[in-house]
């Protein structure tokens, strides 16, 4: 484990977080002191500014309201105002006039201007036409500095005869404000400087027990357990010391035992081929090799502490793992409705010294393939011999009636029982012949003949012989089309495959029923389909009709001769060239049958 860096370490942080919390603590206080001190400090002075416009205002409409009709001694009203604007002009005001409905300046502290007009702005417009009243605070233009602009109308009755216009400097508040901040900030820089301080003393009480036990975890990783902690105290991280230093001791002796398992548990993992699961005193698992995430589907970062009887699914069976020796071993079934998948998991228990249980281990392997082929077998034999066991049955019974019941001598029934037993022949031997070749396929023994052969011509010829020989009132309909269609294929083989599942489709139509028979180009192959008007499949057993033995109306079709091994044989014949048969059916509706070739590929020259 490489040394810890100090901008990685923990007492930064700790420096940090309280240089941090400090920084925080004091921007909330100065943020919330300097608004709160602004907002006093600007309401004071425009208080003050109201204070004094006040006075003025009350002397100027007592100056404007003068009746100065007389003999004319008395002072003007320009003198009266100017006399009242230069009695209560002061500093606080950088700007003073007095202006009547003319626009013309009565007063002002700057003498230069009385009796000059002044140029109208849209507020001393409005206060002198409709006595609105006007306070901002703007930036002067030559200085810079911001001012307190007041606006107030004198009214004479219910008319403005004047306004007075003032500029307070309000920019030495603002000067206050920015004193104060920079106080702040120095008080601010102190008390990081102090925080930093304390931060390094107080991280250091802290992290000096912490780092001798890292050191002394690293010295457990190497297996070394030989040293301890030492203990400053008996707060939080005293109490922290005293417990490593016990887990040290137990580490110690649980290291011991551990190796000893790993060595018992190494030497079984490296001499299985299949899946091994190890677990623990309480049936979770710690322990698992790869062939066991592979056939279970659960990797160990996953499975890793879940109960085996949870994880490989056998809670219907067991309940606790120790019941799983008593079990010796389990078939446990995956299977979903696409796939069969089976596993067989043999169980085993671990014991200590003093024979307590320890843990289980659990070997696992896939016997899908021996299962399927043993019910592939079973019901194999079991199909022959039913299908074998009814013919030998009827011609049993009719030779008894021959030679016991005296019927050889009648001759009516003697060439009837004859026949029935000649055609119940014919039947075994069609059904051992369908066997034979079944076998030679799945052997790899009976070889296809392929040739390029236009497949028009074959399927008419097909159809031709079925209209001809049918005894039924069945109609052929054909979509065939009038160009050629060339494919590579065994021309008996594909004759054979049609007249199964023509022989199919006559069988099960309704008297006056009609057969579709359709060819179809598509991009890179030839789609056939026969449909026939008969009773249909159900959904559920659609997928079966092409395995071996398997009839929908098992009655009806012993009754009509069918051995159960047409379609099986057609599907083992489509594939080996390489292509693709299926069905689909509507109970009520009748069923189709498909089955594609691949076309050849056209040479330069030919035509197809």
């Amino acid at each position: 484990m490489s040394r810890v860096s100090f901008f990685q370490s923990i007492r930064l942080k700790i420096i940090v977080i309280l240089t941090l919390f400090l920084i925080l603590t004091i921007q909330l206080i100065a943020t919330n002191f300097t608004s709160e001190l602004e907002e006093n400090l600007v309401n004071n002075y425009k208080e003050n500014v109201e204070d004094r416009l006040t006075v003025l205002e009350r002397n100027l409409t007592d100056a404007f309201s003068t009746d100065r009709s007389g003999d004319g001694d008395g002072p003007t009203l320009q003198e009266d105002v100017q006399e009242i604007t230069r009695r209560y002009s002061s500093d606080i005001f950088s700007d003073l006039k007095v202006i009547d409905s003319q626009f013309r300046v009565l007063g002002s502290d700057d003498y230069e201007l009385v009796g000059k007009k002044v140029s109208g702005n849209n507020s001393i417009r409005m206060a002198l036409v409709h006595g609105l009243e006007d306070q901002d605070t703007k930036r002067l233009e030559s200085s810079g500095e911001r001012v307190y602009v007041r606006l107030i109308p004198i009214m004479n009755g219910e008319s403005p005869v004047g306004t007075i216009y003032v500029e307070a400097k309000i920019e030495d508040v603002y000067d206050q404000l920015e004193e104060i901040n920079k106080i702040f900030l120095n008080a601010t820089i102190l008390a990081i400087v102090v925080s930093i301080i304390l931060g390094i003393l107080v991280a250091r009480t802290i992290t000096k027990p912490i780092t001798e036990m890292r050191k002394q975890a690293m010295g457990m990783a190497r297996g070394d357990f030989s040293r301890k902690v030492n203990v400053y105290g008996q707060d939080e991280i005293g109490q922290l010391a005293t417990t490593f230093n016990d887990m040290n001791d137990r580490l110690r002796i649980a290291n011991q035992t551990t190796e000893e398992e790993r060595r018992k548990l190494s030497s079984v993992l490296s001499n299985m081929s299949d899946g091994v699961i190890a677990t623990d005193e309480h049936g979770k698992i710690t322990l698992m090799n790869e062939p066991a995430n592979n056939l279970i589907g659960i990797s160990l970062d996953d499975a890793k502490g879940l109960p085996i009887v949870e994880v490989l699914q056998i809670e219907d069976k067991v309940i606790d793992a120790k019941e799983l020796d008593e079990a010796g071993s389990l078939t446990i079934d995956y299977s979903d409705e696409e796939q069969l998948f089976l596993v067989k998991a043999n169980f085993s228990l671990v014991h200590d010294e003093e024979n307590h249980f320890m843990g289980l281990i659990t070997v696992i392997s896939d016997v899908t393939e021996q299962e399927k082929i043993d019910r592939e077998r079973k019901e194999f034999v079991s199909n022959v011999s039913h299908e074998l066991r009814t013919p030998l049955t009827t011609m049993r019974s009719y030779l008894e009636a021959l030679t016991d019941g005296g019927a050889l001598e009648d001759k009516e029934l003697a060439p009837k029982f004859l026949s029935v037993t000649q055609n119940e022949t014919e039947r075994m031997i069609r059904l051992v012949n369908d066997l034979l070749q079944l076998s030679k396929m799945d052997n790899k023994e009976n070889a296809i003949l392929k040739q390029r052969l236009d497949i028009i011509p074959l399927f008419h010829h097909i159809l031709d012989r079925f209209e001809m020989n049918k005894a039924e009132k069945i109609y052929f309909e054909r979509k065939i089309p009038d160009d050629s269609i060339f494919v590579m294929v065994d021309q008996d083989k594909i004759t054979q495959v049609t007249d199964n599942i023509l022989s199919n489709a006559i069988k099960y139509s309704p008297e006056g029923g009609k057969i579709t028979f359709q060819v179809i180009r598509e991009q890179q192959r030839v789609r056939i389909s026969i449909s026939d008007q008969g009773l249909g499949i159900a959904k559920e057993k659609l997928d079966k009709i092409f395995e071996r033995f398997y009839r929908v109306d098992k009655a009806r079709s012993r009754e009509l001769g069918g051995t159960g091994l047409g379609l099986a044989i057609s599907k083992e014949i489509i594939e080996s060239h390489h292509g693709h048969i299926w069905a689909t059916s509507k109970e009520g509706q009748g069923t189709t049958i498909f089955f594609t070739l691949p076309l050849t590929n056209r040479k330069r020259g030919s035509q197809s």
